[in-house]
């Protein structure tokens, strides 16, 4: 199977289009207040001859962000004023270019800021209970300032009131900063391919899904696994409906395609080795974590294929249950969602 799996894709176009024949709710008259604050720009202003006068100012206009800013992304201790101070001094020297650079990038943000309010307007949509953050703080933080999500490691996070992007980690794939050795070491390319500016609202939602729907800690199995994977895709299907499938999945667009050609045979790679109920982390691992490629199915698949296999079942599931609710969907069990699709891809 490698060699097919590997051969097929060289011979594949890119991938890239979003679902299609869908219908798309209207939401334009779902009212979102979204602030956008550019947090980078305020602190690299701030005086380092009094490094404590300048973060009160800013605790006046950051109160929730500047606190979590300081211990969680620049990881300084509270209490320790001295070494803090020392700390922001060296961190806004050595990443000023990094700041600037963003400056560049960014320095008309309207776009990205439109298509964050369009996604929570269809996340008001689908659950007009949810209490959308009120902001959108963007922010240059350390390059080793990544936190897990459900979907792999991000630089962006979300919290008490704010949508809050990590600039420095949206610098664009080919960014020099990304080429440096401690960069590299940080994130492989197959890792940095996702550092586009493109992936700053995919980011910004997935973030939301996860505060709308935390992971199941008895999630174990690679099949509970993957129906989690792919519940949240389809969620993300909802809440960017114009966004690429590729962007949304994090693969290339070639990998995408080979993913549909060869649907069935890794599918059948799973069922024939026993997989899909295995919880044993070690046999699991490959295929439900961030990596270059799925080395069982094959040289050219990327890695973390379940994310591929949840998406297509439960598409599969809604498909001939139409009439579930995203609240019924997000509160099915693995295994009913498997036997009810009836998924049997060729």
């Amino acid at each position: 199977m490698q060699k097919w799996f590997y051969s097929l894709l060289l011979i594949l176009p890119g991938f890239t289009a979003c679902n299609s024949n869908k219908t798309v709710p209207d939401v334009a008259d779902i009212r979102i207040n979204l602030e956008v604050q550019h947090f980078e720009q305020d602190f690299f202003n701030i005086d380092t001859s009094n490094i404590n006068a300048g973060l009160a100012v800013l605790h006046q206009k950051y109160p929730l962000f500047l606190p979590d800013y300081l211990q969680y992304i620049l990881g300084l201790s509270p209490g320790e004023t001295g070494k803090s101070d020392s700390a922001i001094k060296i961190f806004l020297r050595d990443y000023k270019i990094v700041k600037d650079t963003a400056s560049k990038i960014f320095s008309d943000f309207s776009k990205i800021e439109e298509q964050v309010k369009s996604g929570l307007q269809f996340t008001r949509y689908y659950f007009p209970g949810y209490k959308t953050p009120g902001k959108l703080i963007t922010f240059i933080g350390p390059l080793d300032a990544i936190f897990q999500t459900s979907f792999g490691k991000s630089g962006d996070v979300i919290t008490e009131d704010a949508l809050a992007v990590a600039l420095q980690l949206h610098l664009g794939n080919n960014a020099s900063l990304y080429q440096s050795q401690i960069a590299q070491s940080l994130f492989p390319e197959y890792v940095s391919l996702k550092f586009g500016p493109a992936y700053i609202v995919v980011n910004c939602m997935k973030n939301i899904i996860d505060d709308l729907f935390p992971p199941n800690p008895k999630d174990k199995t690679l099949l509970d696994l993957t129906i989690d994977k792919g519940k949240r895709l389809y969620l993300l299907d909802k809440i960017l409906p114009y966004t690429a499938d590729s962007l949304k999945i994090g693969y290339t667009g070639v990998q995408l395609k080979g993913c549909y050609a060869n649907e069935g045979l890794i599918w059948n790679y799973l069922l024939q080795n026993n997989l899909v109920y295995e919880s044993d982390p070690l046999r699991i691992q490959s295929y439900v974590e961030e990596g270059p490629v799925t080395q069982e199915i094959g040289e050219g698949s990327p890695g973390y294929i379940s994310l591929f296999l949840g998406w297509q079942i439960v598409k599969k599931y809604m498909e001939k249950f139409p009439g579930t609710s995203i609240d019924e969907l997000l509160k099915l069990d693995a295994v009913q969602i498997l036997r009810d699709s009836q998924y049997k891809p060729r």
